[in-house]
């Protein structure tokens, strides 16, 4: 089963499509079929090997995994309440979202 199967079943068994999670032995060896989208806020530099915010754009065939992980308390905050993610259908609305979070906006 791929994830987009597996994301169709959970949809159609009317499952909340934010913050769900792919089971660990599925998403593994699966790569996505395209990054559509992602950015850091790294102020410190490439060399620094912390948990920085981002957000990304993945399309696993018709579907877009929007997620990343918001600026905590500080730019290295790895809070799990930070993290988010949304599977959708729809490009835009994932596009959106990620921009939103990576800017810090809530409109």
């Amino acid at each position: 089963m791929t994830i987009a199967e597996w994301l169709d079943d959970m949809a159609a068994g009317g499952k909340d499509m934010f913050n769900l999670k792919i089971p660990e032995d599925m998403a593994y060896d699966a790569d996505p079929d395209e990054i559509i989208f992602f950015q850091e806020i790294n102020p410190c530099g490439f060399l620094c090997s912390r948990e920085h915010p981002f957000a990304t754009v993945e399309r696993f065939d018709h579907w877009y995994y929007a997620r990343g992980r918001d600026k905590g308390k500080t730019i290295h905050s790895a809070e799990a309440e930070n993290e988010w993610g949304l599977f959708t259908r729809d490009k835009e609305l994932a596009l959106t979202m990620a921009q939103r979070h990576i800017e810090g906006r809530k409109d």
